[in-house]
């Protein structure tokens, strides 16, 4: 009588799984490999000493407007797109009393746009009105 001998089998999703954590562990290393490249490759750019703003075409512009009411450091951990700066403007022109930037606010746009757009470390958008709670403190 023949015995039959029984081995175990393997799995192939034991192989499979280890195939794709080392696919993934590639993927990831690669992934920030190319981040660190293209940061490395950025060029530096030239750094206002008493604002931490960026140094281009525009620069003035939003020192001498933005900065007599909030620091710059709002500028910069916010990041927007054209539209959103200027969203940004016209709500504190409304709420704020920000003045109107007449032949300045073109530029003050393209400099925001340019230097501070949307990134991963951007402050996220504001809340509309409607999803607010009520002001405790408005008189109505």
């Amino acid at each position: 009588m023949d015995t039959l001998t029984t081995r175990p089998i393997e799995s192939p999703f034991k192989s499979s799984k280890e195939m794709l954590m080392k696919n993934m562990m590639k993927l990831s290393l690669v992934a920030l490999l190319s981040i660190g490249l293209l940061q490395a490759a950025e060029v530096k750019k030239e750094i206002d000493k008493e604002t931490g703003l960026i140094i281009a075409p525009g620069f003035e512009d939003v020192k001498n407007n933005c900065t007599v009411c909030h620091t710059a450091t709002l500028i910069i951990q916010k990041g927007g797109t054209k539209a959103s700066w200027k969203e940004s403007i016209v709500w504190m022109q409304k709420t704020q009393g920000l003045w109107d930037l007449v032949d300045m606010e073109e530029p003050v746009l393209n400099y925001l746009a340019t230097n501070y757009p949307p990134n991963l470390f951007s402050r996220r958008a504001n809340l509309k009105a409607t999803l607010l709670p009520p002001n405790p403190y408005d008189k109505k």
